[in-house]
């Protein structure tokens, strides 16, 4: 077996999909709209078969997420960058664009190179190799 999707409840939808379209290499799937749930949602694609579902609707708050205090459920995902040079390279970047980088880039206790960013939904993702 394999995980087909993971999916994520965002405010911005649309500044969400950008984020992982123009920085993660996701190609976004047609929009799903189902008024009458008033639900939207976009599923991404990446390189490897990976989807990830931008999931909004009207009403939703900002992140419960505490990263320094966490509560039970998703912590983080990963996305790989392919070298070191990549992680530094992306992060970089995302700060230059005034994304919140909650990672600087290091190499783990555990051996991983990664840095880690807030997307526009308040989420941690992890650049790695």
């Amino acid at each position: 077996m394999k995980i087909e999707h993971l999916a994520i409840w965002v405010e911005n939808l649309e500044a969400t999909r950008e984020f992982y379209e123009k920085y993660f290499g996701a190609a976004a799937g047609p929009k799903y709209v189902n008024a009458a749930k008033r639900f939207e949602s976009y599923f991404l694609s990446f390189g490897d078969g990976c989807r990830l579902e931008l999931m909004h609707r009207p009403g939703l708050g900002p992140s419960a997420g505490n990263h320094e205090n966490p509560a039970a459920g998703i912590a983080h995902f990963a996305v790989a960058a392919g070298s070191r040079e990549a992680v530094d390279a992306l992060t970089e970047r995302l700060r230059r664009d005034g994304f919140r980088i909650v990672g600087e880039p290091r190499t783990t206790g555990d051996g991983y190179y990664e840095s880690v960013v807030l997307d526009p939904a308040g989420n941690l993702v992890e650049i790695t190799v």
